[in-house]
């Protein structure tokens, strides 16, 4: 039935404060552009930021009320997370939790967009011999 995820959309209040952030921040590559939205790739996924008013169209302002449901962690994985948040933590971007080995085999480390969307980067680890 399911064949794939092709794509995240996140509802934003600021699109421009989001659109900075994004992509002089994280350097996402701009795919397309319009007066309510902006889309990225990440690989073979689109994401896509979507002004809250043009959302509530969408799907109807009771599912965008506050605590809704909308609560999501968007995991990102890099080659390396210590250099990656180094790379973000030098542009400004406070971590919520620093890099640290996890018992799952992934090393993780978390922040947030300006308006609070979490995200967690994250590589697998290497196991010794």
């Amino acid at each position: 039935m399911f064949r794939k995820l092709t794509a995240t959309v996140m509802f934003v209040k600021d699109l421009a404060t989001c659109t900075a952030f994004y992509l002089d921040t994280l350097n996402l590559p701009e795919s397309f552009r319009d007066d309510v939205s902006i889309g990225f790739k990440m690989g073979d996924q689109d994401f896509l930021l979507l002004k809250e008013t043009a959302a509530a169209e969408m799907v109807g302002d009771r599912a965008l009320a506050q605590g809704a449901g909308h609560r999501v962690l968007l995991c990102i994985g890099v080659e390396n997370v210590d250099a990656a948040c180094a790379a973000l933590t030098a542009k400004g971007v406070a971590l919520i939790e620093p890099p640290k080995d996890q018992a799952w085999g992934r090393r993780t480390a978390y922040f947030a967009d300006p308006e609070g969307n979490l995200w967690e980067l994250w590589q697998e680890i290497e196991e010794s011999a």
